[in-house]
């Protein structure tokens, strides 16, 4: 999966094993709400799984953004979408939306989810963009199991 973005040398690919560390790296400069614990191995675990998962955009080899698309046979989940705070408003968001979706599409995939944090407006106007509506009727349960 290869794509350029009009006039600038963006590409998006998928991450592999060797990224991993710099996934890690990259997320806590660029995602917002990183109160998360990022994991390595739960990256191996996914990358295992679902090797096309992890969406990362690039520019000049340089990362300036990744998207994790997972599919597990039922549905479609989009969410760690981040892009550098540099090269944010350049459309890096939106192209790896779009290579989600088409990723999704490959697989049948009817509809597509994306976490996004509450509090994130600018990632508000991204999803919006791309024609993401927030469903009220939903809300996400959780359950730490650790």
């Amino acid at each position: 999966m290869d794509r350029r973005m009009n006039e600038s040398a963006v590409s998006v690919r998928c991450g592999c094993l060797h990224d991993i560390e710099n996934v890690l790296t990259f997320w806590v400069a660029a995602a917002e709400g990183t109160d998360r614990h990022d994991d390595p191995e739960k990256v191996v675990q996914l990358l295992e799984r679902d090797p096309e998962a992890l969406l990362i955009a690039e520019q000049d080899g340089r990362m300036v953004g990744t998207l994790i698309a997972g599919w597990d046979g039922w549905r479609a989940h989009l969410y760690r979408l981040a892009v550098d705070p540099a090269h944010r408003r350049k459309g890096i968001g939106s192209l790896l939306i779009q290579a989600a979706e088409e990723r999704f599409a490959r697989f049948g995939a009817f509809r597509a989810d994306a976490m996004v944090l509450h509090d994130n407006e600018l990632a508000h106007h991204v999803w919006s963009a791309a024609g993401y509506t927030r469903q009220p009727q939903w809300g996400r349960w959780v359950k730490p199991l650790s």
